[in-house]
């Protein structure tokens, strides 16, 4: 429906009609978000790793919390998978979600917050307590039709919630939202906080930032510094991000990395010999990425395979080549995204690590003409795995 109006609707009456929606939302279930302290998490990536991180500290503390993220909706100990292939939830789905975080007697809501989510005022009538700027780099600057729109965008969410800004003072982009009016300002770097870092149980420069998002975050609502570091250093990790399917004789890694930024950050990550399997943000969207994806896993790894990843009603081939372009030659496609995942695992030598990129946990693979279809690298690798004769 709302794609329909989208197509025939001039932009003013499309914003209506999504700005509609967040108050009926609001008002069906009665503004359920007054009674809560809602924290809301936006970037570019980490977003989804901040959000459990900072949960886990919460719920560490003693404080019941619910969490809503693109891996998964939780209240209290009750979860369920995010089956629904969209970071923040319409209208109608994210106040009932906080609703029946009310009814079981949450005290936090930590929810995942998305530019596009936000240009369809799903962020309106939302109560956010606080909220936090992982990081920027380019995404959807097509649908934005710029990044400058883009950060924008990411901005309205500061200025919703006007009591604790958290900010990673790390990032180029900080200053811009640095400045946005809040009775508490609160920026982290790395090179700043590190000491604040217990061990961490997770792969990757990036995370400690992710980490010290969520300790930051938490400790600003009151949270002791040493349970903050207890609960970092027990959690370990979300499905689809950085998430180690074998690691002898080779490794084999499953992450969601759909951003040139990311796929560097995770390819970055590890000095060994690399065999990667990518394909390139879903089609019709984010075009410029395909290059640049190409390029960096030439620049990073031994041995290339492209693959189909989420067409939407693009030619899936026509994608492939233009990151082929950037990948080079040497580069093998292999359409069938199952038969690619098998084939790097079968090229796997000792000391090797298989990447898999862009779906992460994702539960669905997304076809033409709407059609989706049950999908899950981390299942097709851990199937090659045991079939493979080591």
């Amino acid at each position: 429906m709302a794609d329909f109006i989208r197509k025939i609707a001039p932009v003013f009456l499309v914003r209506i009609y999504h700005y509609s929606l967040a108050i009926a939302g609001a008002v069906f279930y009665w503004f359920p978000s007054r009674n809560l302290k809602v924290i809301g998490i936006t970037g570019t990536s980490g977003k989804s790793t901040t959000t459990e991180l900072l949960s886990c500290i919460l719920e560490k503390a003693g404080h019941k919390t619910a969490s809503l993220s693109s891996v998964r909706f939780k209240i209290g100990q009750k979860e369920e998978k995010n089956m629904l292939k969209m970071t923040m939830p319409g209208r109608f789905k994210i106040q009932k979600f906080l609703m029946k975080a009310v009814n079981e007697k949450c005290e936090y809501a930590v929810i995942e917050v998305t530019s596009q989510g936000i240009e369809q005022f799903r962020h309106k009538f939302i109560n956010f307590e606080s909220a936090v700027f992982t990081n920027l780099s380019p995404e959807h600057v097509e649908a934005h039709k710029g990044f400058e729109n883009y950060k924008k965008a990411k901005a309205k969410l500061f200025y919703t919630a006007k009591n604790i800004h958290v900010i990673n003072r790390g990032d180029p982009n900080s200053d811009f939202f640095w400045n946005i009016p809040a009775k508490t300002k609160i920026g982290f770097s790395l090179k700043e906080d590190s000491n604040l870092l217990s061990p961490i149980n997770l792969i990757g420069e990036f995370n400690k930032y992710n980490a010290l998002a969520a300790i930051k975050t938490a400790m600003a609502l009151g949270i002791p510094l040493d349970i903050c570091q207890k609960a970092i250093h027990e959690f370990k990790g979300i499905p689809g991000r950085m998430e180690v399917i074998a690691e002898n004789p080779f490794s084999v890694i499953v992450d969601y990395a759909h951003t040139p930024e990311q796929l560097k950050q995770v390819y970055q990550s590890f000095n060994r010999p690399k065999i990667c399997v990518l394909g390139s943000c879903g089609g019709g969207r984010d075009k410029w990425k395909r290059l640049e994806m190409g390029k960096l896993a030439r620049e990073y790894c031994k041995q290339i395979i492209i693959t189909n990843e989420d067409p939407y009603d693009e030619n899936p081939m026509e994608i492939i080549d233009q990151i082929k372009k950037g990948a080079g030659e040497e580069a093998q496609v292999i359409l069938d995204r199952k038969e690619a995942i098998k084939k790097a695992i079968r090229s796997a030598e000792k000391d090797d690590v298989v990447i898999i990129t862009g779906k992460g946990s994702e539960p669905w693979m997304c076809l033409a003409k709407g059609k989706k279809i049950p999908w899950d690298d981390r299942e097709v690798a851990k199937k090659e795995l045991l079939s493979k004769q080591f």
